[in-house]
């Protein structure tokens, strides 16, 4: 049986590592490995090759991903997916694994229902909004990124007496900021997810100001758009000097931990496993501590709650940054 891995939507920190167990775990159990690049559009335009062991001998430590990625509105259009799947087909290529997000995995859904291609699909995106699963690649070395940011900037919040919001990647999700701002130590975390109650938050900053507090960290998720806003806010209503630090896409590169090595090593060796065993189109899940396959229409059906991942000794702190 001949296999191919691509990567698709947004890259994160992992996909390399995943990429490398993919071609090497492909070859220890007899299967012969292709590597697609450039995503949707590689697989539209040919861009399939045979994987060697010397393509990815050197990419452990590397983020981002060597096959590249795409997001590609001409897979929408039947005439191109049948382009894709002839270009698979010549090459007897039966199966794909794919790292990504939800759209790329409801895209290879629909060419599945189209040729009957079988997929794995590998939760990668630093968002961590894919439902039924706990994690995916990428997040812990987003998450310390973020970190070290975030305790870069507290040197300046510190030496000036300011106050940083720094305003985290997730889009619509709020996972980055409630878990950079719990670990932190943030006096002020807002996320999509939780309404904040600003008269709190400025009665209980007021009373630390007062106290002796001279500096706040403040973390804001982009997908509440509230980021001008707030720094605005802190000098107006409180009176702090205040600095906006948006962090963009350093968040999404870096070196991977050891955590995301490991979770690819898992991953992909669950998804081969799967697909050798007759699985269709299904994703592969880390659920409390253990690896599983959910599919791909559980997947989708509804976004990931950020608030279940955490234990409610945490949840409750973060929520308490919000008001």
């Amino acid at each position: 049986m001949s296999l191919a891995i691509m990567t698709s939507g947004g890259d994160s920190a992992g996909m390399n590592p995943a990429i490398k167990r993919f071609v090497e775990y492909a070859y220890e159990v007899g299967e012969t490995p292709y590597l697609i690049y450039d995503g949707l559009e590689g697989l539209i335009d040919d861009k399939i090759f045979l994987g060697d062991l010397r393509d990815v001998d050197d990419i452990i430590y590397r983020g981002g991903t060597i096959l590249r990625s795409s997001r590609s509105k001409r897979f929408f259009d039947i005439e191109y997916r049948k382009k894709a799947y002839n270009n698979l087909k010549k090459r007897e290529i039966e199966k794909l694994v794919v790292v990504g997000g939800d759209g790329s995995f409801r895209a290879l859904n629909q060419f599945y229902h189209d040729f009957q291609v079988p997929f794995a699909g590998i939760p990668g995106t630093i968002d961590n909004d894919i439902n039924g699963t706990d994690y995916c690649l990428g997040v812990d070395t987003a998450l310390n990124v973020i970190r070290t940011s975030i305790d870069e900037v507290r040197d300046t919040a510190y030496s000036f007496r300011r106050a940083f919001v720094i305003e985290t990647m997730g889009r619509d999700s709020g996972y980055l900021a409630m878990v950079s701002a719990l670990s932190a130590g943030a006096e002020i975390c807002l996320i999509p997810e939780v309404e904040p109650d600003f008269a709190s938050i400025k009665q209980r900053l007021s009373k630390d100001l007062k106290e002796g507090k001279i500096y706040i960290i403040a973390v804001v998720a982009e997908g509440t758009e509230q980021g001008k806003y707030l720094t605005q806010w802190l000098e107006d209503e409180l009176g702090v000097e205040s600095r906006l630090t948006t962090l963009g896409h350093i968040q999404r590169g870096g070196n991977p931990t050891v955590f995301d090595r490991l979770q690819a090593f898992e991953f992909v060796t669950y998804a081969i496993n799967g697909l050798i065993a007759g699985r269709t189109n299904d994703v592969v899940v880390y659920k409390n501590s253990k690896y599983g396959y959910v599919p791909i229409e559980e997947v989708s059906s509804q976004p990931s709650d950020p608030r279940l991942m955490l234990n409610q000794a945490y949840l409750k702190e973060v929520e308490k940054l919000s008001m």
